[in-house]
Formats: C-alpha cells, structure tokens, sequence
C-alpha cells in the first residue's frame, strides 16, 4: 500500500506561481510512475502531468505544457508540481497518483491516490 499526502495548495493571482508537493508513505514509489490530475468545479478529473519511475521521462497535458514542471526525489519519496504563470483556468483541486503502469495520463491506470489540495486562481 502506498499513502499519498498532497499539500502546497492556496490562493494565488492569476500569472503567479505555486509548488505542490507530494509526500509518499508506506511503501517506496521509487517502482511506480506518477501523476498529477486535477477536478475543477462541475467538471471531471483530469490529467494534467506524469513522470516515470526514473524521473527521466514526463508528459504533460496541452493545457499546462510549458508551464508546470513535474519532478521527482525517490530518495525523499516525494514528487513535485511547479506551476508557473497560473491561470484561473487552473483553479482545481489537484490530486497525485501512483502507477505500476509505465507512465500514462490515463487515469484508470493510477492505483493510489491522495486526498487533493485546493488551488485558486484569482483574476
């Protein structure tokens, strides 16, 4: 079993930045991919970036590509989501996700998630 715990979360202006992190417990994620996704209000939860069991390979969603960073420290057994030039599009609760799968942004493939943290994006 592996227990997510997501956190970084806030209120932030639109073009600002925030860092989420993601700390993992009860089993090393250094063999699972991992992802983060997102569940705006009304809407359904969605991919937003993956990473590989080695943080040598990542895939992003259109709609963050060349603003979020997704990384990776598996000796600290966390993983990162930098987000840069923030868009009220992107308020959301954003949830990380564990894979024994290669990385993949489809969701059915994560089997262990956290709990989420609240970002908001003001206009």
């Amino acid at each position: 079993q592996v227990q997510l715990v997501e956190s970084g979360g806030g209120l932030v202006q639109a073009g600002g930045s925030l860092r989420l992190s993601c700390a993992a417990s009860g089993r090393t994620i250094i063999s699972h991919s991992m992802g983060w996704f997102r569940q705006g209000p009304g809407k359904e939860r969605e991919f937003v970036a993956a990473i590989s069991w080695s943080g040598g390979s990542t895939v992003y969603a259109d709609s963050v590509n060349g603003r979020f960073t997704i990384s990776r420290d598996n000796a600290k057994n966390t993983v990162d989501l930098q987000m840069n030039s923030l868009k009220p599009e992107d308020t959301a609760v954003y949830y990380c996700a564990a894979s024994s799968s290669w990385y993949t942004a489809r969701l059915s493939d994560y089997d262990y998630w956290g709990q989420g943290t609240q970002v908001t994006v003001s206009s």
